[in-house]
């Protein structure tokens, strides 16, 4: 079974992310914030990462770039998971690595879709 680890520092919104992931029968983690996400992966290398953009002190974007230098995390997948839909945002995140960009409120059905476009369901 996967492990997904979720970042995002509004609670709610990690723990609906951790149980959309459940639903799909992937196992996943949360992780409130870029800091403790850092500790996360310092240790362990999950099997995908489901990044929000919008967070205090390291942001979502800077943290891709991290797992992206990397080498234990750099083939991990990255999902981008943002409220902001703007182009450039989309842009920096694709560029930056990330395989899809999902918009809040993420639902089962965007994120099993965006699994099955990326290959790793």
């Amino acid at each position: 079974m996967s492990l997904a680890l979720v970042v995002d520092d509004n609670r709610s919104t990690a723990d609906t992310m951790v149980q959309i992931l459940l639903a799909l029968g992937i196992q996943a983690r949360a992780a409130y914030g870029a800091q403790p996400a850092l500790s996360i992966l310092s240790a362990h290398v999950p099997s995908m990462v489901f990044l929000d953009v919008n967070m205090p002190g390291v942001n979502g974007l800077e943290l891709l770039k991290f797992i992206q230098r990397d080498p234990r995390l750099s083939r991990v997948p990255v999902f981008v998971v943002t409220s902001d839909d703007q182009w450039e945002t989309r842009n920096k995140a694709i560029q930056g690595g990330a395989r899809d960009v999902l918009i809040k409120p993420a639902t089962v059905e965007t994120v099993e879709q965006a699994l099955r476009d990326a290959r790793v369901l």
